[in-house]
C-alpha cells in the first residue's frame, strides 16, 4: 500500500560532496547543512569519518559537525567505515551512524579492500560499540541493482546481505543503486526478494539518476509500502569507486513529485531550492536536478 507519508534522508553533504572535484570550504559545508535544516528535512547525513587519503572532501567531518546549528527533531548522521571512524564520530557528538556493505565481492574489495564476510565481521564490532554508546546504526547496501565490475546482481544475493545487515542490529537497510542502473521493471524483483527477508519498515531505497530513472523507480517502490528514500539536494553526488556513476536522486525533484502525489514529508521545497542554489554556486558545474535548473532559469528571468 502506498504510504501516506515519506521520510526523506538528505545525503547531499556526504554522498553528494564526496566526489566533487572542487574542494568545498568547511564554512560553506556548514552553511549548506544549515540551509537543509531550514527546509525541515528529518535526516541529514552531514559527513563521513573516513580516511582523508581516500576521500579528501570529508577530511573536515569533525569541524563541520562542530559548526552546524542542530535543530531539535532533525537527525544529523555520519558514515563510518570502522572502529577508528566510530571513535571520531562519537568524539564529534554524532548520535547516529551508517555502515556500508556491498552486494558483490568485487565492489566490496574495490571499495573497502575487504570481502563481504570480512566487512560484516568488522561492522559487527562497529555496531556493538555504537549500540553500547547509545548510537543508532543504519546500513547501506551498495550495488543492489547492478555492479560496475560484475554486472547483474541476483535479487536473492541482495536479500541475503540485507538480512545479514539487519541481524547486526541496524535499524534500517538502504538498498542502493550505486551506479544508477535500476529501472522500474527491475525494482519489484529486488523488493520481492528483500522484503521476504527484512520487514518493509526497515528498508529504505537509495537511487542514483545516471539513466534518468530514479523518480520512476521511486514510483515503482511506493506500492510496496517503502516509506524512506535517500536523495541529495540538486542531484549532487556519485561514487568515487563506481565508474560511470552520476548524481543521486535530486531532493528537489523527489519533493516536487511527492508534493504532487499528496504524500506528506514535512519538507519545504522552496528551502530545498535555496540550499541547492547555494551549493551550486560553490561548484564548477551546474546541478543535474531538473527542478533546480528550472528554478535557476526562473530566478535569472526575474533579475
Amino acid at each position: 500500500m502506498t504510504p501516506k507519508s515519506v521520510t526523506v534522508v538528505e545525503v547531499g553533504p556526504r554522498d553528494g560532496l564526496q566526489n566533487e572535484r572542487v574542494v568545498v570550504p568547511t564554512a560553506d559545508k556548514i552553511e549548506f547543512v544549515n540551509r537543509l535544516s531550514a527546509a525541515h528535512l528529518p535526516v541529514i547525513e552531514v559527513s563521513a569519518f573516513v580516511s582523508p587519503k581516500w576521500v579528501p572532501q570529508m577530511a573536515d567531518a569533525a569541524d563541520v559537525f562542530a559548526g552546524i546549528t542542530r535543530v531539535p527533531g532533525i537527525r544529523y548522521t555520519a558514515l563510518v567505515p570502522n572502529l577508528a571512524g566510530l571513535d571520531r564520530a562519537i568524539a564529534a557528538g554524532v548520535t547516529e551512524i551508517a555502515v556500508f556493505a556491498s552486494s558483490t565481492e568485487t565492489f566490496s574489495r574495490k571499495n573497502i579492500n575487504q570481502s563481504i564476510d570480512d566487512s560484516l565481521a568488522a561492522y559487527a564490532q562497529v555496531c556493538g560499540r555504537a549500540h553500547a554508546s547509545g548510537l543508532r546504526v543504519r546500513g547501506y547496501l551498495s550495488t543492489a541493482f547492478g555492479c560496475p565490475f560484475e554486472g547483474a546482481v541476483a535479487p536473492d544475493r541482495v536479500a541475503d546481505v540485507a538480512a545479514r545487515l539487519a541481524d547486526l542490529g541496524v535499524f534500517e537497510v538502504a538498498i542502493s543503486d550505486t551506479i544508477g542502473i535500476a529501472h522500474p521493471g527491475q525494482v519489484p524483483g529486488v523488493l520481492d526478494a528483500v522484503l521476504a527477508r527484512v520487514p518493509v519498515h526497515q528498508i529504505a531505497l537509495h537511487f542514483h539518476d545516471t539513466r534518468g530513472t530514479a523518480l520512476a523507480n521511486v514510483l515503482a517502490s511506493l506500492p510496496y509500502g517503502v516509506a524512506t528514500f535517500d536523495a541529495a539536494a540538486g542531484g549532487l553526488g556519485g561514487c568515487p569507486y563506481a565508474p560511470g556513476a552520476a548524481g543521486n536522486l535530486a531532493t528537489d525533484d523527489l519533493m516536487y513529485m511527492l508534493d504532487g502525489l499528496g504524500i506528506e514529508t514535512g519538507v519545504a521545497l522552496p528551502a530545498i531550492s535555496d540550499a541547492s542554489a547555494f551549493i551550486a554556486s560553490k561548484l564548477d558545474h551546474r546541478l543535474p536536478s531538473r527542478y533546480a535548473q528550472a528554478e535557476a532559469a526562473r530566478r535569472k528571468s526575474e533579475v
